[in-house]
């Protein structure tokens, strides 16, 4: 049974779930479509709606396939995610709508202003690649901005050894998990927004003075510490934190597996033909076969001049 994570959250995420997989084909409208219906949302319920999308939101749906238009779209709505957060705790946030070579979210504070970037990942994923975080060229991002963060889910994350952990001390890159940003957000509304800034910049200072470090656990240990250290009522809200964290693993996996499971019925339940032109369709044969068939001679050989 759960215990933190609310029957109105994983309903939001369903609902929005399938409101990414309804595409108009421009890429543009949709998203700012999405930035606009989330941000509506999360006026209207407030903390509990910006919570079930922290909690829930980390896992790319199955169905949607790689290099989709929904999981493009899926990409951006993780953007969004973050920058309600930093909204939340009363920084000035926007989502960057520049498609190449720069960060996601860009964020503004009195005191100090970073780039920040959402990650999210199948639950069918299995290796973890530290390309996959790109610490360095989040630092290539910052564009005049002292600080950068990387938020992921928790359970992607290397555990023991990594060069993202190294990389990010010693590039000032905050990482960190959707339910550090819950942390935050909870702590900004028990507390106020002044006090949760604070935290914010006190954790990157620390990172800044930390040795770079392989090890991950040296690195949690300093970045929750931080936290946990700052204001004994962080504890309170860290624990529930914790727990939501289990269960939403428990969650994305079902509905994961649920889906996975359906796919593996429909193939066995596939005649002989049927399967042989599945297989086809997957292999993408015919595809390949006109690619091979369009190769030509392009003349570059005979571009010679005056021999």
């Amino acid at each position: 049974m759960l215990k933190v994570i609310t029957k109105y959250q994983i309903e939001l995420r369903n609902f929005w779930v399938n409101e990414i997989s309804l595409l108009s084909g421009n890429f543009g409208d949709d998203a700012e479509k999405l930035e606009h219906e989330i941000r509506e949302e999360i006026q209207r319920y407030g903390l509990d709606s910006l919570l079930g999308h922290l909690r829930l939101c980390s896992a790319i749906p199955e169905w949607f396939r790689h290099d989709s238009s929904e999981e493009k779209l899926y990409s951006k709505y993780t953007d969004i995610v973050i920058h309600e957060a930093y909204l939340w705790m009363g920084l000035t946030s926007k989502v960057l709508k520049e498609r190449g070579n720069v960060a996601d979210v860009e964020c503004v504070t009195d005191e100090y202003s970073f780039v920040a970037d959402a990650k999210a990942f199948r639950m069918s994923r299995t290796a973890k690649n530290q390309k996959d975080f790109k610490v360095q060229a989040m630092d290539d991002w910052k564009h005049g901005h002292p600080y950068a963060m990387i938020v992921s889910p928790f359970y992607q994350l290397p555990a023991r050894r990594s060069q993202i952990y190294s990389q990010a001390g010693a590039r000032s890159v905050a990482l960190l998990t959707y339910s550090h940003l819950a942390v935050f957000a909870k702590y900004a509304s028990m507390k106020n927004r002044k006090k949760a800034r604070s935290l914010l910049y006190k954790l990157y200072q620390t990172i800044d003075a930390m040795n770079p470090t392989y090890n991950a656990n040296t690195y949690w240990q300093i970045v929750n510490g931080t936290m946990l250290e700052y204001d004994s009522n962080i504890r309170e809200l860290w624990l529930e934190e914790k727990i939501a964290s289990l269960e939403s693993i428990d969650i994305l996996k079902e509905e994961a597996l649920h889906y996975l499971d359906s796919i593996r019925n429909n193939i066995l339940q596939l005649s002989r033909e049927e399967a042989i032109q599945e297989l086809l369709r997957i292999s993408k044969i015919d595809n390949k076969k006109s690619a091979v068939q369009s190769v030509s001679d392009n003349g570059i050989l005979s571009m010679v001049g005056s021999l």
